[in-house]
């Protein structure tokens, strides 16, 4: 049976293909061997499941594992202690009942007693831990404590109260037999956990489990990972890809994030490819990952939902994530920033270089695609591009300059009487809106990072296949517009192209408005100053 790229559950070597995980699993296992409590906290479809099962089979060897899931817990098992205590004993239970291990000497006797515990009504979390302390204490292998899917419990004070006796038997674990290491999955690390559950501010820092080790294992997926896997993709399919090639381009548009990397190669293996699988190598090509992003951003998938969902219950996110993204904000990093700690907590932000910026290029497009679509309505400048887009495609081409022109034109007369403070907050947002109709469907846009700020912003528009760098500048002076066209020239030889476009934001009285082109370091320059 051939292979595929998974995006649905964890992931088996012997039917996906996958990123090599050991050295990651060398990293949780010296944790583990260290003794340490822990929580590996990283956003939806990260791959945390994948790792947890991984590790408990390389760990069988020298460690009994315990491996439950929560999400296999009802809401009525979180009711009260004993529904929480019978449900979590019958949970180990069952975990060593289907593996045939019930009878194994050490630790039959163990379970039989905790089985015969939980019938009693009296049976609470004290009980529980009796009984798990004893099945420790019986067993010839340290044990070890795995749980799935955590953030089924974060509602639920009982579960805060399971937590705090785990910290309790730590701390007495030289005089008393209990988990080796427990080792506990989820989204949200415990402090939010504890936000979620007791709103009051002056329990938002306080821990129930402050006894856990920082977990900093790099779970993003690096150039070379992605190409190792696309290597053995190759082998077996042989397509004639450059692996090293595209393995940097899904690198660029994912920053290594797995659901993004195994949905967007699902997409060119099963996707793209399967239009026409005599030329499968044309899905395996720059086009082919522009066309899988496109695809990839069109679809309802529950990480999208859940992305959408989060910013509406937490608006401070919302609106710090378009401050970043229209307005070139630049928020100093800080652990102690709760809404920064939740962005990154999600997966939508990451700290690059003392600063927050959104974590991906994938994420970056979603969250332009969705703010600019709710401004839309009712936006002249959206109807406007969109009245004006049939105009704009020639031989199949992006007549970016005509772009220009006729953007120019409409700023002009819409907002030419607006004040430096509105053109400075609102310039690249009409521009953005301008644009989005007329590559709609079609193309896509992304802002780069590095050149975002309050004075200038460079957009890469992807539209069939072809790029388009535009510049957009707040003028600030004939140096700076110097120095931007400098930049922009730059920017033109590191992407090998001969020509480039600016937007000059100019608020100079004497300037003169209208679209000219001209040459600057070897490259040609198309310039609207507006």
């Amino acid at each position: 049976m051939k292979k595929r790229f998974n995006v649905n559950g964890s992931c088996n070597k012997e039917k996906h293909y996958m990123v090599d995980l050991s050295s990651r699993l060398d990293e949780v296992r010296r944790m583990v061997d260290n003794g340490d409590y822990f929580v590996i906290n990283r956003a939806r479809q990260y791959g945390k499941t994948t790792i947890l099962r991984a590790l408990s089979v390389c760990l069988q060897d020298m460690y009994r594992v315990i491996f439950i899931d929560f999400q296999r817990m009802s809401t009525e098992d979180y009711a009260d202690e004993y529904a929480f205590s019978t449900a979590f004993g019958d949970s180990v239970y069952k975990f060593f009942s289907v593996r045939g291990k019930l009878a194994e000497k050490d630790i039959a006797f163990g379970l039989e007693q905790m089985k015969n515990a939980m019938q009693e009504k009296s049976f609470r979390l004290r009980g529980l831990f009796d009984s798990l302390n004893a099945l420790c204490k019986a067993s010839c292998k340290r044990v070890v404590l795995l749980i799935d899917e955590v953030d089924s419990a974060v509602n639920n004070q009982v579960f805060l109260d399971f937590l705090a006796q785990l910290r309790s038997y730590y701390l007495e674990r030289e005089e008393v037999s209990t988990f080796y290491s427990v080792i506990l999955a989820g989204v949200y690390d415990i402090k939010n956990m504890k936000l979620k559950i007791r709103p009051d501010a002056e329990h938002r820092y306080n821990s129930p489990w402050n006894i856990a080790a920082d977990f900093n294992v790099d779970m993003d997926f690096n150039s070379r990972e992605i190409e190792g896997m696309l290597q053995e993709y190759e082998k077996d399919c042989q397509t004639g890809m450059d692996t090293d090639l595209i393995a940097g381009l899904i690198y660029d548009y994912t920053s290594g994030y797995p659901y993004l990397v195994s949905r967007l190669c699902q997409i060119m293996d099963e996707g793209v490819a399967v239009t026409d699988r005599n030329l499968g190598a044309v899905s395996w090509t720059r086009e082919g990952i522009l066309d899988a992003v496109k695809a990839l951003l069109k679809e309802s998938s529950t990480l999208f939902d859940d992305i959408r969902k989060k910013l509406d219950d937490f608006p401070e996110l919302r609106k710090c994530i378009s401050g970043l993204l229209f307005d070139g904000s630049k928020i100093p990093y800080s652990r102690y920033n709760y809404i920064l700690d939740v962005g990154i907590m999600f997966g939508f932000l990451k700290e690059d270089q003392g600063t927050v910026v959104v974590a991906n290029r994938v994420f970056e497009m979603f969250f332009y695609n969705l703010f600019i679509s709710e401004q839309a309505l009712g936006s002249l400048t959206y109807q406007t591009g969109e009245t004006d887009k049939k105009q704009f495609v020639q031989d199949g081409e992006l007549n970016m300059e005509l772009v220009l022109r006729k953007f120019t034109e409409h700023f002009t007369d819409v907002y030419g009487d607006n004040d430096q403070k509105f053109v400075e907050e609102n310039g690249r947002r009409i521009f953005l809106l301008y644009l989005k109709p007329i590559i709609n469907g079609v193309g896509n846009y992304y802002v780069e990072a590095q050149t975002r700020d309050r004075k200038r912003t460079d957009v890469i528009v992807d539209y069939r296949g072809k790029q388009y760098i535009i510049e957009l500048k707040i003028w600030y002076g004939e140096e700076y517009n110097r120095r931007g066209k400098e930049q922009l020239s730059s920017y033109l030889e590191y992407y090998h192209m001969d020509k480039g476009y600016l937007v000059s934001f100019c608020f100079n009285k004497s300037k003169v408005v209208g679209v000219r082109a001209l040459l600057y370091g070897g490259k040609t320059i198309v310039e609207a100053v507006v």
